[in-house]
């Protein structure tokens, strides 16, 4: 991903939405941008136009935090984009932050990880990486998530769940803040792994075959994504609100271990118990199914 494109198109996007009114400047009637001009953004921020002028075409390794901060400051961004113009600096300096990836093909979870994921039977809980690939599961996640395993490729990947299978628009009912999210988180990650092929190639994926993931993207939206309550409506069990939080794990940089409860009490618990049942039953006539097979295939 070119850093430099992604910077401008970032900052322009930021400024274009915040009027002069906000800022206290006045509007005018002979303003031709959306927005801010780039001499009101480098007046707010401090510096001259001619260095915010080269910051905003790309040249941002060599801009100090406390310039980035003046600039985040005028520009107005909430905590996460604040952390995404860091993050597109650091990967334009000449000492860029190490990539935060792994082969998502061949991760496994350590021993004690998935011991901890099986101890958690309230909920689904899973690690993901910053592409949305689904890479540790408890029952329950893989349950909750058969859609998205149903889909070919692996790993799993709830990005191309999203976009690309028509389950999603059910499983979702708020399709469209879902897809938001999920646009908000990889553009994120493009942030702080410009260099990562295997996002790369996704992100390629998605704006090829949808129209929709194509139009979000290029509103450069990011953003945390760390606790709160979504709805879904699963296809055993029917609509679910689930409380979640969302972990970054210090043993393992880049990964999310993400959990998602129900209320105590409510039908969303109940819902969730009857979910619990079901995979019980179905994984369990799976592995007998492939036991048969195994032992009928030594046999011949």
């Amino acid at each position: 991903m070119d850093n430099r494109t992604e910077v401008r198109e970032f900052l322009t996007s930021c400024r274009a939405r915040i009027t002069p009114e906000q800022v206290g400047l006045p509007a005018g009637t002979n303003r031709r941008v959306d927005g801010l001009r780039r001499s009101e953004v480098a007046t707010l921020a401090g510096v001259s136009i001619e260095y915010y002028t080269r910051i905003e075409r790309g040249t941002i390794g060599g801009a100090s935090p406390e310039i980035l901060d003046s600039l985040a400051k005028a520009l107005r961004l909430d905590d996460a984009e604040r952390a995404h113009l860091f993050d597109l600096a650091h990967s334009a300096g000449p000492v860029a932050r190490p990539p935060r990836r792994r082969n998502s093909k061949t991760w496994a979870a350590h021993q004690s990880l998935q011991w901890a994921l099986d101890a958690i039977t309230a909920g689904p809980a899973f690690v993901r990486n910053g592409r949305m690939d689904i890479l540790a599961v408890n029952t329950l996640a893989r349950a909750f998530y058969k859609d998205v395993y149903d889909m070919p490729g692996q790993p799993p990947n709830i990005a191309r769940f999203t976009f690309l299978d028509e389950r999603a628009r059910d499983f979702y009912p708020d399709w469209d803040l879902f897809a938001e999210v999920t646009v908000a988180i990889l553009r994120t990650e493009a942030g702080r792994d410009p260099h990562n092929k295997e996002l790369h190639d996704l992100i390629g994926e998605l704006s090829t075959r949808s129209e929709d993931f194509r139009r979000r993207w290029s509103a450069h939206n990011v953003r945390h994504h760390g606790t709160g309550s979504k709805t879904f409506h699963h296809s055993v069990v029917g609509e679910l609100t689930l409380a979640y939080e969302g972990l970054e794990m210090a043993a393992e940089p880049g990964l999310t271990l993400t959990i998602y409860v129900a209320e105590p009490g409510s039908r969303s618990e109940d819902a969730m118990r009857l979910l619990a049942s079901w995979a019980a039953s179905e994984y369990e006539t799976s592995a007998l199914a492939a036991t048969e097979f195994t032992v009928g295939r030594d046999a011949t």
